[in-house]
């Protein structure tokens, strides 16, 4: 899965996925990922950390916003003990269908 668009700035970002975590990086270059690991038909999102010297630019909330959209489309429930994933989910609203307790 790859996923492009632009930040805040305008610049493009790419957000990538490996067996353990989202990456998104900004013109190529990595700057944030969001952790997680998968049991029983739920994905669990631990940790999302983006570099201090690109936020402000809506890099997490790209990023989230992808991560969790995969999970819908994969068939698997979200657990968010990450705050940043959870209070996302609780801005959007848009997942709350699928959010098992953390």
């Amino acid at each position: 899965m790859t996923a492009q668009q632009t930040d805040r700035t305008g610049a493009p970002t790419t957000v990538g996925r490996e067996s353990d975590r989202f990456t998104i990086s900004v013109e190529g270059r990595e700057v944030g990922f969001a952790e997680f690991s998968e049991s029983a038909g739920r994905r669990s999102f631990f940790h999302t950390v983006v570099d201090r010297r690109f936020q402000g630019r809506g890099l997490a909330t790209i990023l989230v916003a992808h991560a969790l959209e995969a999970t819908r489309a994969d068939g698997l429930r979200i657990v968010a003990p990450c705050w940043m994933v959870a209070e996302y989910i609780e801005k959007s609203g848009a997942y709350a269908d699928l959010v098992d307790p953390a």
